[in-house]
């Protein structure tokens, strides 16, 4: 069955009109034909009319559609492209953006500028410089606990997941430090003075920060959602190491806070007991 609108009817030639007109008493006249220059010119200035009125390249309505978006504390890329509907997810958004934010797609910082629905180059956005390595203090917490003995807590408030609780939430079997209640976006504390050894993604962890102290122990802060120290520096008791948040393996925002013996993940001890030999109770 033919579709409709495919064929245009085709035009009656101008030579066959010429032929075949016919006088009113019936004999065939022969009518005079159009020139061979005019005939020509006739089919130059239909193109030109045509790419004249030429529709604009699609491209400019493609641009038109990017959004920018400023990153706020406790923000992460899932997060922002399931909340912007960005197709492609996280990946097209880091894709796009990966000028700005860097090597590390966990690494992103409140101020930093993404483009949403398309790249930077392709919008014509600048991309934005890098965020002060400080991260902004978005909530004002109380005071954290400290003592006389060069210790604080690293956030405010009493811990809930116990130290060792069993169950399937944890790859070990078993919780390797403890977890402090506190929303996205509030200020956690180095306990005492150290240096950075870790800062960045840890797996399940999500962005996390690992601190050496001098007396050869090591804190580890997990989940947060911004970073305020890098690997080398040299930080001073109660110092902010970063901002709460509910990166890597959480069902919820908290602080996830361990005492180490080495580094890495398996030489834990019990974070409570370390913190109230140095005075601190939570």
């Amino acid at each position: 069955m033919p579709i409709s609108g495919k064929h245009r009817r085709p035009k009656s030639s101008t030579i066959a009109r010429g032929v075949a007109a016919v006088g009113a008493g019936g004999a065939v006249i022969a009518l005079p034909l159009l020139g061979a220059t005019g005939a020509h010119a006739a089919e130059q200035a239909a193109p030109a009319a045509h790419s004249a009125a030429a529709p604009a390249a699609p491209v400019v309505k493609k641009q038109s559609e990017a959004r920018t978006y400023s990153v706020v504390a406790g923000d992460y890329l899932a997060k922002i492209a399931s909340d912007n509907k960005v197709e492609g997810g996280w990946e097209k958004l880091y894709q796009d953006n990966r000028e700005v934010i860097g090597g590390n797609p966990s690494l992103i910082r409140p101020g930093m500028k993404l483009t949403l629905g398309g790249s930077a180059a392709a919008t014509g956005t600048t991309p934005a410089a890098p965020a002060p390595s400080k991260a902004p203090v978005t909530t004002k917490p109380a005071p954290a606990q400290s003592s006389s003995s060069g210790y604080v807590a690293p956030v405010s408030g009493k811990h809930t997941t116990n130290y060792r609780a069993s169950g399937a939430n944890w790859s070990s079997g078993s919780h390797t430090g403890i977890d402090f209640p506190v929303f996205t976006g509030t200020s956690v504390k180095v306990i005492t003075s150290g240096t950075v050894v870790t800062a960045g993604w840890g797996g399940a962890y999500g962005n996390e920060v690992v601190v050496k102290h001098a007396d050869g122990h090591y804190s580890q802060y997990g989940h947060l959602s911004a970073l305020s120290v890098s690997v080398g520096q040299t930080l001073s008791t109660g110092q902010q190491i970063g901002l709460s948040g509910a990166t890597g393996n959480v069902t919820g925002p908290h602080l996830h806070f361990e005492v180490r013996t080495g580094p890495a993940y398996g030489s834990d001890i019990d974070p409570v007991a370390f913190l109230a030999s140095h005075g601190i109770s939570v």
